[in-house]
């Protein structure tokens, strides 16, 4: 048995996200012996590598799996369960205020709370994460490795210090959002979904760069948890790789939700400007005046 690499902070270090860790990344947790040799090694414990692993460990196989940052990846960390949350939490919002017309009458005007918002997408992530826990794994026959991967030869990876010997190997580790190569964003600060489900307090204002799935989900649900959004896309209609009919009520309704909408926008530039941030952009050829975001 051999220790791991560092451990891993969420953030905000509340009891959900405390509880969180101890099963997707625990501090105290030993990686095993290695076997003599693995029928299959499976880098990345996302939702791919986490099927792969244990439909190979239940059909016999000597499974190793190796992680260097949270279990469950992207969809239980900062994808789907996080993101789905907040989205139902902003359609409850947006359902008590359109209640009238259905002739239901509320106390009055819907709000969010942000803050209880995000706690309860915490607390429920927390309350998945048993699911795609090391221990889990380790009970399903598959050896859980916690460190970094790195091949040391045609059949073979060092993790943590240690030498997996190993028949087939999975690469699972997935995508994360890449920097655009816009002038200025890296000084000024950016959210990314790596990043944004650690907030505790609602933006008064938020810019989302990108109209595809991800950017219509979060623009949405953080403009009806009271967020002021601009969402910025390059290209004359949102969604625009989806079907065309589906993201026309997609964009109705964003127009009528009151989402500021930049279309066939190209940002030119973000700047500091004392306590805000100024976005330039670039629409149908001409350059147009700043968007003023707080900071």
């Amino acid at each position: 048995m051999s220790a791991h690499t560092q451990p891993i902070l969420v953030r905000p270090a509340d009891a959900h996200n405390v509880r969180l860790v101890l099963n997707v990344h625990p501090l105290d947790w030993q990686n095993p012996t290695p076997a003599p040799c693995y029928n299959l090694v499976v880098i990345g414990a996302g939702t791919a590598g986490l099927v792969t692993a244990a439909g190979a460990a239940g059909l016999g196989a000597k499974v190793a799996l190796v992680e260097k940052s949270l279990l469950g990846g992207d969809c239980l960390n900062v994808g789907c369960v996080p993101s789905k949350a907040i989205i139902r939490s902003g359609r409850a919002v947006f359902d008590a205020k359109e209640a009238g017309h259905f002739g239901v009458r509320v106390g009055g005007p819907a709000q969010a709370d942000f803050a209880a918002v995000m706690e309860r997408m915490r607390k429920l992530r927390a309350d998945l994460s048993p699911n795609d826990s090391a221990q889990r794994f380790a009970k399903l026959g598959v050896d859980v490795f916690l460190g970094d991967a790195r091949f040391a030869g045609p059949d073979t990876v060092e993790v943590a210090g240690q030498t997996l010997r190993f028949k087939r190997a999975v690469i699972a580790t997935g995508a994360r959002a890449t920097e655009p190569p816009i002038p200025g964003l890296t000084e000024v600060g950016y959210l990314t979904n790596e990043t944004v489900f650690s907030l505790t307090q609602c933006p008064p204002r938020l810019a989302v760069i990108g109209g595809g799935p991800i950017g219509c989900e979060l623009a949405q649900a953080f403009q009806r948890l009271g967020s002021q959004v601009s969402l910025f896309h390059k290209n004359a209609h949102l969604l625009d790789r989806e079907d065309m009919e589906a993201a026309a009520i997609v964009q109705s309704a964003f127009i009528r939700e009151e989402v500021t909408l930049h279309l066939n926008a190209k940002i030119i530039r973000v700047e500091r400007n004392g306590g805000a941030k100024n976005i330039w952009y670039e629409s149908r050829g001409k350059e147009v005046v700043s968007l003023s975001m707080k900071s």
